[in-house]
C-alpha cells in the first residue's frame, strides 16, 4: 500500500511504525475471511482491510477522528486473526493500537462513553476494586431491567455467581519446588482473574511445583497493562506495566528466573510486547529482556516432564483464545498436554474465531459480542463435551456464562490429572467454597 506520510510525521515513532505496517499491506482481502465482526456484520468498514483505509486515511491526514471511523475501529474485537490469516504479515496489532491512542487523545467521545470507559480503567485492572464491583453488580442484577444502556446491562451480567474467597497464593512470596528443582519462574497472578477466579493460579502454582519449578510470585507485580493499553490509554498502561517490568528484573537480576509464566493469555501477548511498547522508554532494555523470557503456562509445561496419564474417558473440548492462538501463535501445546494427561481431547468448528469477549469488548460492545458467544457456544456443544477448557479467563467467563458444561482452565485439568484436587467447576454447586470472605 502507498502512503504519503511526510518527513515531520514520521518522526512519530508510532507514526513510523504505522507506514511500515501500512506499506506492508497488498489489499487482498484474505484478512475478511476470518474477522468475526465481519462475518456477523458483513460490512467492509467492519473487516481489518477496511480498518486499514480508514486508519491510513486518518493518521496521514492528521485529522480530528470522526464518529463513524471511531465507530468501526471501536468494533474490532483484536482478536488478531487476521495477522494469522494474512500473507503479507501485516503487524494489525500494533496499527490498531496506535489508531487507539491517537483516537484518545483527540477525539472527544460522547459523555456516557467516556464514564464508562474512565469506571474500567479504575476498576478492571484492581483487584480488591473489582470484588467490590463485582459485589454490587449481584445486587444491583434484580433491577437490571432499569438499565436504559444495553453496556450497563453487560456489566450486571458479568459478575458471577459466587465471588471466591482471596488466595493467599497470590501475594508476594515462594514455592519451594516438590521434585528435584529443574527451573525458576515467576507467575504472573494478574488483576481481573485474581478477583473472578483463584483456582487458576492455585493450580498453576501446585502443577508447576509438582513437576520441578520453584514458583516465585514478584513483589510489585500486578497488572499487566493490556484493559487500558486496548483503550488507546497509554500512560496508564505504561505505569502498570512498568511496575512489572521493574519487579521481575529484581528477580532476574537477583536468584535468576527462567521463565515469567503467564496463566491469562490476553496477558501474554501483551506482556511479550513489552519490548515494543516500551522501545523508546529508557526501560527498552529491561522491557525486553522481560518479553525474552514471557511465555504462556502451557510453553514452560512443554519443557516440563508432565506424567502419561491414563486414559480418563473424560471429553473435552478445547477452546483456542485468540490472544494465544493468533496473538502467540500457540496453536497446538495446550491439546498436546491434555492428550497426554489422558483426555479425549475435541475442537469446535471455526475454532479461529472469536468468542466475543476480548478483554472490555462484552461490555462495550454488547450486541456483537452476543452474536459471537451465541455461535461460540453452539459450537462446542455440538461436540457434546463432558468438559470445556480454554487458557483465558475472559473467554471462561464469556462461554460459562452460556452453556451448563462446567467450563474450566487447561491447568486445573492437567493439576487434577497429575494429583491435585478435582476443579471446583466439576463439582455439584451445593458443594462450592462460600462466597465469603471475599475481602481478605
Amino acid at each position: 500500500m502507498q502512503t504519503t506520510f511526510t518527513k515531520d510525521q514520521l518522526k512519530d515513532p508510532g507514526t513510523q511504525r504505522a507506514n511500515e505496517i501500512l506499506r506492508a499491506c497488498v489489499h487482498c482481502g484474505f484478512c475478511t475471511a476470518t474477522c468475526p465482526t465481519y462475518q456477523v456484520l458483513g460490512d467492509e468498514l467492519d473487516s481489518p482491510r477496511g480498518r486499514i483505509y480508514q486508519i491510513k486515511d486518518m493518521l496521514e491526514n492528521e485529522r480530528v477522528p470522526d464518529e463513524k471511523t471511531v465507530k468501526h475501529v471501536d468494533r474490532c474485537l483484536s482478536c488478531l486473526a487476521c495477522m494469522t490469516t494474512c500473507p503479507s504479515g501485516v503487524h494489525y496489532m500494533h496499527l490498531v493500537d496506535h489508531a487507539r491512542e491517537y483516537i484518545e487523545n483527540n477525539y472527544k467521545r460522547p459523555f456516557s462513553d467516556r464514564a464508562l470507559r474512565w469506571i474500567f480503567a479504575q476498576i478492571l485492572p484492581y483487584p480488591m476494586r473489582f470484588r467490590l464491583a463485582l459485589l454490587g453488580a449481584k445486587l444491583g442484577r434484580p433491577f437490571r431491567f432499569l438499565m436504559p444502556d444495553a453496556r450497563l446491562r453487560a456489566m450486571l451480567d458479568m459478575a458471577p455467581k459466587s465471588i471466591p474467597p482471596v488466595s493467599r497464593n497470590d501475594d508476594p512470596q515462594s514455592f519451594a519446588p516438590m521434585a528435584d528443582k529443574k527451573m525458576r519462574v515467576a507467575l504472573m497472578t494478574g488483576c481481573a482473574q485474581k478477583a473472578l477466579n483463584t483456582d487458576i493460579n492455585d493450580a498453576t502454582i501446585r502443577l508447576l511445583t509438582r513437576l520441578g519449578c520453584e514458583v516465585v510470585v514478584a513483589e510489585g507485580a500486578g497488572c499487566c497493562g493490556a484493559l487500558t493499553h486496548h483503550m488507546g490509554k497509554t500512560k496508564e498502561s505504561h505505569t502498570t506495566a512498568a511496575k512489572n517490568i521493574k519487579a521481575w528484573c529484581v528477580e532476574m537480576d537477583g536468584e535468576g528466573l527462567d521463565a515469567i509464566v503467564i496463566n491469562t493469555s490476553g496477558c501474554g501477548t501483551t506482556v511479550k510486547d513489552y519490548g515494543h511498547m516500551f522501545r523508546n522508554d529508557a526501560l527498552a532494555a529491561d522491557a525486553a529482556r522481560v518479553s525474552g523470557i514471557a511465555m504462556d503456562v502451557s510453553e514452560v509445561l512443554m519443557k516440563l516432564d508432565l506424567p502419561q496419564g491414563d486414559d480418563k474417558e473424560t471429553v473435552v473440548a478445547y477452546h483456542a483464545a485468540c490472544s494465544l492462538q493468533h496473538g502467540q501463535q500457540i496453536k497446538t501445546f495446550p491439546k498436546d498436554l491434555l492428550k497426554k494427561a489422558g483426555y479425549t481431547v475435541v475442537e469446535p468448528a471455526d475454532s479461529h474465531l472469536c468468542c466475543g469477549s476480548a478483554g472490555t469488548y462484552n461490555l462495550m460492545q454488547p450486541e456483537i459480542s452476543g452474536k459471537l458467544k451465541e455461535r461460540k457456544v453452539r459450537t462446542l456443544e455440538a461436540k457434546n463435551p463432558d468438559i470445556i477448557a480454554a487458557g483465558n479467563i475472559g473467554c471462561m467467563m464469556q462461554i460459562g456464562s452460556a452453556t451448563e458444561v462446567p467450563i474450566v482452565h487447561t491447568v486445573e485439568l492437567l493439576d487434577w490429572a497429575t494429583g491435585g484436587p478435582q476443579p471446583r467447576a466439576l463439582t455439584e454447586p451445593g458443594k462450592r467454597a462460600p462466597e465469603i470472605p471475599i475481602l481478605r
